[in-house]
């Protein structure tokens, strides 16, 4: 894992990209200077449109998921989202070579091998997804601990990384209810660090149930550390590979004493002023698409087009959030805030649409206009449910500390939650953006929100 402005990235997917985006700029280079007759003066021009076709192409791929790992993920799915890569692609590249600034004595021929050079680069990103990928070297895994919390880390790793090999489970010296089978457990007289190095471990996860009363053999696991082997807790484990703080294994005391929460005037002002900008462009694109759901909503039913609800913003101060009406006005008749549920009755046929695109939620964007909320950060939660919420869930507070947000990483990484446990959940990717949001980070989650849009991913 790489960080990157305080997100952590996986080192395969910075390498696909830098690979990518690396090949597409010199194919596209000498096509044109194999195809090319005279270049202008205007070559310098052509180069930065070139450089802004390979960008695209990194976008496009993005929005596609084909930098997302594949192992969960069937061969004709990816063959799918490669086909709407190619498709947005090869368009792309056809407007960008016709107006490039240059004069080729065979215009035609310059731009079918450009497309060409694109369709291969899309192509071999799916070859190299299902394919190579199986082949890499694996990584090396120790979970010290045998209880609950390192059966958790294995079963996690072995979702979310399958290409890992966990070579065992070294139980803890005061450990007394072993979750893990006997089978995976590492025993024998060897110590620790011995059995790491023997078994050439690349990772040493420290999953311990019980750490009290000498259960942390720190001389062990620094001997490991300063053998080249890398060694994580549990919280740091789970957020370098899942971006999330687990709340059943942090302390107060990490939180606190470990990096990020920082809320500095200066990443406030850049934030403020990237909302801004990002909702006044949105506004003015989504106009016309608001202006036609507006006439939808107001044809189907009566009542108002609008719906405002009392929400708790930064620093728990209510607010009223605006979305587009997509419920019967008499949803909530006895006076009792619902989760909505999955079908739920209460929406209208518009409302269904809008709320499965995300329509339903443009409105909000003048909310970040005034200041309320941002356009990325925790989903606003009604005061009912963050009373309720903030006494059943330890760090609920936490989310509150920053602006809410229209979307956020709980969002693009959880389904909708209508739970005190689905709660529970999405709070752990709240707390991951709360200790680590930058700039780069809501880049990253506006790039995943487009690809939930378009799925439908989530939607009630």
């Amino acid at each position: 894992m790489i960080r990157v402005f305080n997100h952590y990235l996986h080192a395969w997917t910075l390498r696909r990209v830098l690979f990518d985006v690396g090949l597409a700029l010199l194919a596209l280079a000498a096509v044109m200077m194999v195809q090319g007759g005279g270049m202008n003066v205007s070559a310098p021009l052509a180069g930065t449109q070139v450089l802004g076709l390979a960008v695209g192409m990194f976008v496009i791929n993005t929005l596609s998921g084909l930098y997302q790992r594949s192992t969960q993920r069937s061969l004709v799915e990816s063959c799918l989202r490669a086909a709407l890569a190619l498709v947005l692609a090869l368009a792309l590249t056809y407007q960008v070579f016709a107006m490039l600034p240059l004069e080729f004595s065979n215009m035609a021929a310059v731009r079918v091998s450009a497309m060409l050079v694109i369709s291969m680069v899309i192509v071999r990103r799916v070859f190299v997804g299902h394919w190579t990928g199986q082949t890499r070297t694996s990584n090396r895994v120790l979970i010290f601990g045998a209880g609950q919390a390192a059966q958790m880390v294995g079963a996690t790793l072995k979702k979310s990384d399958p290409l890992s090999k966990i070579v065992g489970y070294f139980p803890g010296p005061n450990e007394k209810q072993p979750m893990v089978p006997e089978a995976e457990r590492l025993g024998g007289q060897r110590s620790l660090s011995e059995t790491a190095r023997q078994l050439g471990v690349d990772e040493i996860v420290v999953a311990l149930t019980e750490r009290r009363s000498g259960s942390m053999p720190m001389r062990e696991l620094l001997d490991c550390k300063l053998a080249g082997i890398r060694v994580f807790d549990i919280t740091t484990y789970f957020e370098r590979m899942l971006g999330q703080i687990r709340i059943d294994y942090v302390n107060a005391g990490w939180l606190i004493f470990g990096d990020g929460f920082n809320q500095g005037l200066a990443r406030s002002l850049v934030k403020r002023m990237f909302d801004i900008l990002c909702s006044l462009v949105l506004i003015a694109v989504s106009a016309p698409v608001m202006v036609l759901t507006a006439i939808a909503i107001k044809l189907e039913s009566r009542g108002p087009v609008f719906y405002r609800q009392e929400r708790v913003g930064a620093n728990s101060r209510v607010f009223k959030v605006t979305k587009f009406r997509s419920m019967r006005t008499d949803a909530e008749k006895d006076g009792k805030p619902v989760w909505a549920s999955a079908q739920d009755s209460r929406v209208t046929r518009i409302g269904n649409i809008i709320r499965k695109t995300r329509i339903d939620e443009l409105p909000q964007l003048f909310n970040v206009l005034k200041g309320e909320m941002s356009l990325v950060g925790p989903r606003p939660e009604r005061p009912y449910f963050v009373e309720q919420l903030t006494q059943e869930i330890p760090y609920y507070a936490v989310r509150h500390s920053i602006k809410p947000g229209v979307t956020g990483w709980a969002q693009v990484k959880y389904q909708y939650g209508s739970t005190v446990e689905d709660s529970a959940e999405k709070l752990q990717y709240d707390l991951y953006y709360v200790k680590n949001h930058s700039l780069f980070l809501d880049f990253v989650i506006l790039f995943e929100t487009v690809g939930v849009v378009l799925t439908g991913k989530g939607a009630r």
